[in-house]
């Protein structure tokens, strides 16, 4: 939950910098040109990208509301540049507890803002299939497979990847994002929204990391146990797409449409502080329920002030040139992002009450 002192935060006024002054202005010609290498050179120069990293690496080791109240405002400036940076904190939180040789190699450099990260092992979450098959070999691992989806190609400098043995064993390794022996990327994804994100897949035909570029290896369901919990809990970005609609709402300059922004802006904050809640004071792996009613209950919410945007907007809403539908569009990519099937279904039971 945000408080003064988060919002007193140094990073979130950097974030705010970043997304007034860089992110916001170029949203729309990232959502159809892509992000640019300049709006990337801002993101590493403002220190977000070391908002969770541990302090001994050049990182700020803020805390969680601080980490939070930074997603919501890159997001709702422009969630295409958002997606992209937020790919870069899973590589840090696990090189931050991970092997050394991996962690004094890389980390500091993540943490400082040098190096932007990305990610490829959401795959895992299809285990037992093995999209992406992990292979002992000499002095190293060796990846076969394909990693249907991988955010910030071109842009990213290194990212984690992930992949499986037969045996049942994950291996998280870091690897230097560019096309190398055994890495090709496949043509940009087409999407409705978040094209700018610069999504790609990954092709892997033998490509073999050292043990030195091993992060983190363990049993898969020790891995899946504390994974799974994290997806029930409400993604910051949710609440920034509708912050953003709720803003459009309260220029529209009718009293209408101001009334309407005040209501929303109401049940948002009811729902986001219980979300919060969970997160800050309630075992990870507890209330899951409650985790995922608030969850769906902010998609709710959000689909309403990006509604309502478009709805206040009128037809000229929807050129490609104004933000409403820019939103609306990147509100419905939240609802699959990340999506699992414990939160399709609590999901889908919560359209079917």
């Amino acid at each position: 939950m945000t408080t003064d002192a988060t919002a007193d935060h140094a990073l979130v006024a950097a974030a705010r910098r970043l997304a007034d002054d860089v992110l916001a202005p170029a949203a729309q010609a990232h959502d159809q040109g892509g992000v640019t290498p300049e709006a990337v050179a801002a993101v590493k120069a403002s220190g977000v990208l070391g908002v969770n990293a541990p302090a001994a690496y050049g990182g700020a080791d803020a805390p969680a509301a601080v980490g939070r109240e930074v997603a919501e405002i890159l997001a709702g400036a422009c969630c295409s540049t958002f997606f992209i940076q937020a790919q870069h904190h899973t590589p840090v939180r696990t090189l931050a507890t991970g092997e050394e040789v991996a962690r004094e190699r890389w980390l500091r450099p993540l943490a400082e803002g040098e190096l932007l990260a990305g990610i490829a092992f959401s795959h895992l979450r299809a285990y037992p299939k093995l999209p992406v098959r992990a292979s002992r070999v000499a002095g190293g691992w060796r990846f076969d497979g394909r990693v249907p989806w991988y955010t910030g190609w071109g842009l990213n400098d290194m990212f984690l990847l992930g992949g499986a043995t037969e045996d049942g064993e994950v291996v998280f390794a870091a690897a230097e994002a560019r096309e190398q022996p055994g890495l090709a990327p496949t043509a940009p994804l087409q999407l409705a929204a978040l094209t700018g994100s610069r999504t790609v897949g990954l092709v892997l035909d033998g490509l073999v990391l050292p043990d030195e570029a091993v992060a983190v290896r363990l049993p898969y369901e020790r891995w899946a146990t504390q994974d799974r919990p994290k997806n029930t809990n409400t993604n910051p970005a949710v609440f920034g797409v509708a912050r953003a609609a709720l803003d459009l709402l309260d220029a529209a300059g009718d009293g209408e449409a101001k009334e309407t922004a005040a209501v929303l802006r109401e049940r948002i904050h009811v729902v986001r502080r219980d979300a919060y809640a969970l997160v800050d004071e309630v075992p990870a792996a507890e209330r899951l329920d409650d985790r995922l009613a608030a969850k769906t209950r902010a998609y709710d919410l959000m689909r309403a002030a990006t509604t309502a945007a478009i709805a206040a907007g009128g037809g000229r809403a929807f050129g490609l040139s104004q933000p409403a539908q820019r939103l609306a569009r990147e509100g419905l990519f939240l609802v699959v992002q990340g999506q699992t099937p414990e939160v399709r279904s609590a999901h889908l039971a919560a359209l079917r009450a």
